[in-house]
């Protein structure tokens, strides 16, 4: 088996790399000033600590935004190669659903959907 063309391939790929961090350490500029150790994000300087403390409802909306982005994506895969599936792939997508909409709807019966005050408790009935 000839090995040779992934070697001069590697050995482009590495001179082509050092090349260009080569040429942005000589073209850069060398120059420090007391403002750029200073974070500078969006135009706003910073102020305070970045360990801010969020609440654990912040966390609670990135779980929901994953999960339903992931079924989103099953769902569209599903829906590539639904002629494929047949009848089983209906009755487990249904079945997907199912589950993903019963634990919305604990969620939201447990209160976790809501932005007032208190905790993640039952609500009063």
């Amino acid at each position: 088996m000839d090995l040779w063309p992934l070697g001069i391939y590697i050995a482009i790929v590495l001179s082509l790399v050092g090349a260009m961090l080569g040429l942005s350490y000589v073209l850069g500029q060398h120059h420090r000033d007391r403002s750029t150790d200073f974070p500078y994000e969006s135009g706003i300087s910073s102020e305070g600590s970045a360990r801010v403390r969020l609440s654990a409802k912040f966390y609670l909306i990135a779980m929901f935004f994953v999960i339903f982005d992931l079924e989103a994506i099953f769902i569209f895969a599903w829906a590539v190669a639904v002629r494929e599936t047949g009848w089983a792939g209906y009755a487990e997508v249904f079945i997907f659903i199912s589950v993903l909409l019963a634990a919305l709807g604990y969620l939201w019966r447990a209160g976790a959907l809501e932005w007032g005050s208190g905790r993640f408790t039952k609500r009063p009935k």
